[in-house]
């Protein structure tokens, strides 16, 4: 099942807001403004990793949004 939250990365000038969208373990989130696509995963270690996007991106962004993953996903339990 498709799940939705909002998220806000650190963008380089301003915060960039959007919509993370989880979809059997893969979450993409899209920029409300479109200048992000950012999709990330757990790999076979659990690590986040990056799996497409857009470019150029900032590699704090998979922290980023991991750390709102996580907490996301605790606060719903």
């Amino acid at each position: 099942m498709e799940q939705q939250f909002e998220a806000v990365l650190t963008g380089t000038d301003t915060p960039v807001s959007g919509i993370v969208t989880e979809t059997n373990g893969t979450y993409q989130f899209n920029a409300l403004d479109e200048t992000i696509i950012l999709t990330i995963a757990k790999d076979e270690n659990g690590n986040w990793e990056r799996i497409s996007g857009s470019e150029p991106y900032l590699s704090g962004w998979v922290d980023e949004l991991a750390e709102q993953i996580e907490t996301g996903i605790n606060y719903s339990e």
